[in-house]
């Protein structure tokens, strides 16, 4: 089962698919500065385990109430933990094991690559061919991207934590394209609560895993009211809500063209500070018109049709 194939679809669709994607990225934004000033006093896997664990226990009760208790327990259970765990769970730990050893700008540079990791997995699982419009959707959407980091290309520090990023985006991106096609018949609910609770599970694993070959227990004295305030943040708005928000796009556009609109996070980000009394910048103005029109460009024909 591919995630779509070209075929006529109502404009109204893909407007709300783009819409998603773009509040999602708005929302994903937020998440690198209070990842940054977590993990000045926590490790990554403690980080991850919190993060995956907080949003999972504010996503469960939520499903049930919006799908109904019925069809949460018909959910099928074991696909969607595995993709979680996985593609979620391991993703979101390399993620912030990246960012532990650079910075948050290293990582959000390497993110802006996974357009291509998207319409790769699009080509290898779902034969997707390659026509000129998706090709120079996907050079302006990374070109766009890597305008909109110019300015601070300066702090980019490459190693085993820019090595650790590259590996995650495919890894998020095989998950979000297995949340909808592993899960057919789902709500987007379903789909983002069930792999979410697997990736908690997962790292709950990974973490007594750890602690067992003798590895550093969770510092729990170490979380005050702050922090847990940041992780709040950090789990239900920039995990939980993000994540719901791009699967609806993932299921309307396919990951290969939701993933472009990753590369204007940074402009909402530099529009939020414009709000609060930051400056302009036109390189990040430009950058995000590049990346608009590429994503413009590579929807230019047909539509996709969900799993």
């Amino acid at each position: 089962m591919t995630t779509a194939a070209f075929v006529p679809s109502p404009r109204n669709d893909r407007v709300s698919a783009n819409l998603a994607c773009i509040v999602s990225m708005l929302v994903w934004a937020a998440g690198f500065p209070i990842a940054d000033e977590l993990l000045k006093t926590l490790p990554a896997l403690t980080v991850t385990l919190l993060r995956m664990s907080l949003a999972a226990l504010f996503l469960l009760p939520v499903w049930i109430v919006v799908d109904g208790p019925s069809r949460v327990r018909g959910a099928a259970w074991g696909r969607g933990l595995w993709v979680g765990a996985v593609g979620f769970g391991l993703g979101s730990f390399l993620l912030i094991f990246a960012q532990s050893r650079t910075d948050g700008v290293t990582v959000a540079v390497i993110c802006a690559a996974m357009p291509v990791a998207g319409i790769a997995l699009e080509c290898l699982f779902d034969r997707r061919r390659l026509t000129w419009r998706i090709v120079a959707g996907l050079i302006l959407s990374v070109m766009g991207g890597m305008a909109v980091y110019a300015a601070r290309m300066g702090h980019i520090d490459f190693g085993l934590g820019a090595l650790a990023a590259l590996v995650s985006i495919f890894v998020y991106c095989w998950g979000s394209r297995a949340s909808v096609t592993a899960l057919p018949g789902h709500s987007a609910m379903a789909r983002t609560a069930l792999t979410i609770i697997g990736a908690a599970l997962g790292i709950v694993a990974a973490q007594l895993a750890w602690q067992a070959l003798g590895g550093e227990p969770v510092a729990w004295a170490r979380i005050g009211m702050r922090e847990w305030n940041l992780f709040a943040i950090y789990a239900i708005g920039s995990l939980a809500l993000s994540q719901l928000l791009f699967l609806i796009g993932v299921a309307g556009l396919g990951i290969g063209i939701a993933s472009m609109h990753i590369n204007i996070a940074p402009f909402y980000v530099m529009l939020f500070a414009l709000a609060l009394g930051g400056g302009w910048s036109w390189g990040q103005g430009v950058g995000a018109a590049i990346v608009a029109a590429g994503v413009i460009i590579a929807q230019g024909r047909g539509r996709r049709r969900t799993a």
